[in-house]
């Protein structure tokens, strides 16, 4: 995402904000925002891990 691209979300992030929202309430729409693009990007990659391979990874398997 080019910087032109991020100015635009940003000014949409702050367009659809309420306005009793705080700083912690627009950092977590960021850090989700962000957690969401990096893991579609990991997705695209095909740095993906199975269900089937966390429970086993976790002990949850039976």
């Amino acid at each position: 995402m080019g910087k032109a691209d991020i100015k635009k979300e940003v000014e949409h992030l702050l367009k659809d904000h309420p306005k009793d929202a705080n700083w912690d309430d627009l950092m977590y729409k960021i850090y989700v925002r962000q957690s969401i693009e990096q893991g579609l990007k990991d997705s695209e990659r095909g740095r993906v891990i199975t269900h089937e391979e966390i429970k086993k990874k976790y002990r949850l398997a039976k």
